[in-house]
């Protein structure tokens, strides 16, 4: 490789990194030395994949004094970790951090990368990270920040990931100069907070050696990265009450959604509204839900039903005791959220009876 030796190239990273550093609550004070809570790094880890650290820090205080060991997580119930991650999103990130608990209670903490590696949910990234900032391993973490950082230092052309191996050759004795911790972590803060997609070239302490700024390169290195087209679906978000109980489908065994109990939804484009209000129905405005890969245009319904009938294959009824216990995720925790507040009768809304009918009820079981 081409590339100046990267202990030199990277040594202003460490004393920027100690001026500027932010206080957050799973980093270690000292950070010479082993972290003093292994298991606070891979929680943490986990709750950052694809979160801000805003969003996490309040997630991860609540989390640690509910479960505060890797053995208390272990022997949670699913729906009570399911719960203290509802909001967060990534719910396979969940199960993942209390299967790997699961793991280490029982068996400890891995002795190299390769075991780290081997706990569920730890792919490389997740593993190095854990390594350099729990145990001062010269494991290289390279996250979508990093990897910024890099190909702009670097001048890497095209998808700076391409060039994963090489960058994990050439990290290590970096790492071992300036502390696996320490410079993990400033690289992860320098792209974070400076080297953004838009960067800030005045207040990095690396410009002066950076290609793609010496080149006034920085806004096409890395390349942006071409995102797959988004479905949009149109649903009804229906919230089925009867004699003190609403209807819901259980948490799947797999899926995005495992873990989680869900509000039954409708296609809108196949089932017709009527016009004029319903007094079985309440409504309140929609929303857009953004996911990855799709987009839900939501109405959220509130349909008040006289009497109960048997839930079919696929629902069950759960009381409005049990329902502000349960793990939603963020679409359906807001339609719970909203059953609290008045909403009003739609104008324009499907008929109550053709609701339960998609849904597979029959006047007969509903006593319609």
């Amino acid at each position: 490789m081409p590339w100046p030796a990267s202990a030199d190239l990277l040594a202003p990273l460490a004393p920027w990194f100690d001026g500027v550093r932010r206080d957050l609550p799973w980093r270690a004070q000292d950070l010479n030395a082993p972290h003093a809570d292994p298991y606070a790094v891979l929680v943490s880890e986990l709750m950052l994949q694809q979160t801000q650290v805003a969003t996490v820090v309040p997630y991860f205080l609540r989390w640690m004094d509910r479960f505060p060991t890797p053995k208390a997580l272990a022997v949670a119930d699913e729906d009570s970790v399911h719960k203290a991650w509802e909001g967060l999103g990534y719910y396979r990130r969940a199960r993942f951090l209390k299967a790997a608990a699961t793991v280490v209670a029982a068996r400890g903490w891995p002795a190299d990368l390769a075991g780290l590696a081997e706990l569920p949910g730890l792919g490389p990234y997740t593993a190095a990270a854990v390594g350099a900032l729990a145990f001062q391993w010269p494991t290289p973490a390279l996250d979508g920040n990093a990897f910024r950082v890099l190909a702009r230092l670097l001048l890497i052309e095209g998808d700076p990931r391409e060039r994963a191996v090489d960058l994990r050759a050439w990290l290590p004795s970096a790492l071992r100069a300036h502390g696996p911790s320490r410079l993990t972590q400033a690289l992860m803060e320098l792209g974070a907070t400076t080297c953004q997609a838009t960067p800030a070239c005045g207040r990095c302490p690396l410009a002066d050696r950076c290609e793609a700024h010496r080149q006034e390169r920085t806004r096409e290195i890395p390349p942006v990265a071409k995102r797959a087209p988004q479905h949009t679906a149109v649903l009804w978000l229906l919230a089925l009450e009867a004699e003190g109980r609403y209807l819901l489908h259980p948490p799947a065994a797999r899926g995005l959604l495992a873990g989680l109990w869900r509000w039954p939804t409708l296609d809108a484009n196949t089932l017709d509204a009527t016009t004029g209000p319903t007094s079985a129905l309440r409504a309140w405005p929609g929303w857009t839900q953004v996911y990855t890969h799709r987009r839900e245009a939501v109405s959220p319904l509130h349909l008040q039903w006289d009497r109960s009938f048997p839930a079919p294959e696929g629902l069950l009824w759960v009381t409005c005791a049990e329902l502000g216990a349960l793990p939603l995720g963020k679409r359906d925790q807001r339609l719970r959220d909203l059953l609290a507040t008045p909403g009003e009768h739609p104008l324009t809304a499907p008929d109550p009876a053709a609701l339960l009918e998609v849904l597979g009820f029959t006047d007969s079981q509903t006593g319609g």
